[in-house]
């Protein structure tokens, strides 16, 4: 094995050309993450139908925008809230506080470990699966699942008057 294609997880020729940098990408691990996220959407839904469950024929607009801010706060606190760096633990390295009861983590490890890390340190990565989940919830608990929603979007406009706060007082 040539040490560039040490960079990935993937075997042979494929991940040693996707490999043009110093650093390890998991390839073979995010390929694993993926199919989990779409094994498992899809399996919700289709239990959801053969349980005789109608897929709603649309989500209106005002779960469209709750489920959104939500998916936004709960991400973020996966990804960057301190206190949720439990989770986080077991697959990344601690680098610094980053303000806002936020931390910077880095993943760490190799192959499914660290593509773990890299999508536990990322709200955008985890965005997908925290809207999945709200997805899925609308079709089995509408009504829990808009409640979930509103408490996140709550907290994410909480979010936003602190920090406005927050500024209006540096500017006196």
């Amino acid at each position: 094995m040539t040490a560039t294609s040490e960079r990935t997880d993937l075997p042979g020729r494929f991940g040693a050309e996707y490999a043009g940098d110093d650093e390890h990408r998991p390839l073979a691990g995010y390929s694993i993450l993926s199919t989990a996220f779409a094994g498992a959407f899809a399996g919700a839904l289709i239990v959801a139908l053969r349980r005789g469950r109608p897929l709603p024929d649309r989500i209106s607009t005002r779960d469209l925008v709750l489920a959104g801010i939500a998916t936004h706060k709960v991400s973020r606190l996966v990804a960057k809230d301190k206190v949720t760096g439990f989770l986080r633990a077991p697959f990344t390295r601690f680098q610094e506080r980053s303000g806002h009861g936020e931390v910077e983590e880095e993943a760490r490890g190799r192959g499914l470990r660290r593509a773990v890390g890299e999508l536990l340190i990322c709200p955008y990565c985890v965005g997908q699966w925290v809207a999945g989940g709200f997805t899925v919830g609308y079709v089995y608990a509408p009504r829990l699942t808009r409640l979930l929603a509103g408490m996140w979007t709550m907290h994410a406009i909480a979010d936003g008057l602190q920090l406005a706060y927050v500024a209006a007082e540096d500017r006196v």
